[in-house]
């Protein structure tokens, strides 16, 4: 049976998260969640965090064998962008996009 797990708003751009999430891909639970320890970017402890939110969701379910478990979807969507001003010389100023992005795994039983 499928479990997932949603993270809404987090604050890193999608782009940089879809580099971390294509390296967990497929992998069982286990194995991914080495890499995402051993991964020195935001995105893996944010990443970490939602995969072990989606495997307790999958705990819940009766009749699930966690070890059995494995990355079956990864998304990384856009959020919303926070708009905000950065003065730069002679009075002008540039808009600087603080981004944010939706996170969303599914594991399932292989």
């Amino acid at each position: 049976m499928e479990a997932k797990a949603i993270a809404k708003f987090v604050r890193i751009s999608a782009q940089k998260t879809r580099l971390v999430a294509r390296n967990i891909k497929g992998l069982p639970v286990e194995d991914a969640m080495n890499v995402l320890k051993f991964t020195p970017k935001k995105a893996a402890r944010l990443l970490s965090k939602v995969l072990h939110s989606a495997v307790s969701n999958a705990e819940a379910m009766p009749g699930v064998d966690i070890d059995t478990l494995y990355v079956k979807k990864v998304l990384v969507n856009e959020g919303p962008s926070l708009k905000r001003i950065m003065p730069r010389a002679m009075g002008r100023a540039y808009r600087v996009l603080k981004r944010t992005s939706h996170i969303t795994i599914v594991v399932d039983e292989s």
